[in-house]
């Protein structure tokens, strides 16, 4: 399990980048890039990372799933992800 800061960390660079999006896409237009920079830095979509919906871990992260590959092959070994099983040839 993640710490619980690190996850907060992470929502609140999600709020920022909601917050300052279109002003962020406006100036790139305009190509005001002084201004650009004078927006906080975690405001920038390039500053987040994808963490795993249950237990916030930022390693080994399944884009398909939302998941941790830890939290994805506990959750293919209980059936709980549909189409998903072990493989054995």
């Amino acid at each position: 399990m993640a710490k619980k800061s690190w996850i907060a960390r992470e929502e609140k660079r999600e709020e920022l980048y909601e917050k300052y999006k279109e002003k962020r896409q406006r100036l790139k237009e305009e190509g005001k890039w002084v201004e650009l920079q004078k927006l906080p830095r975690n405001s920038s979509p390039v500053r987040q990372n994808n963490r795993c919906e249950l237990c916030g871990r930022q390693r080994g992260y399944l884009r398909k799933f939302g998941v941790c590959r830890i939290c994805f092959r506990e959750l293919a070994l209980e059936g709980k992800i549909p189409g998903i099983r072990k493989s054995s040839w």
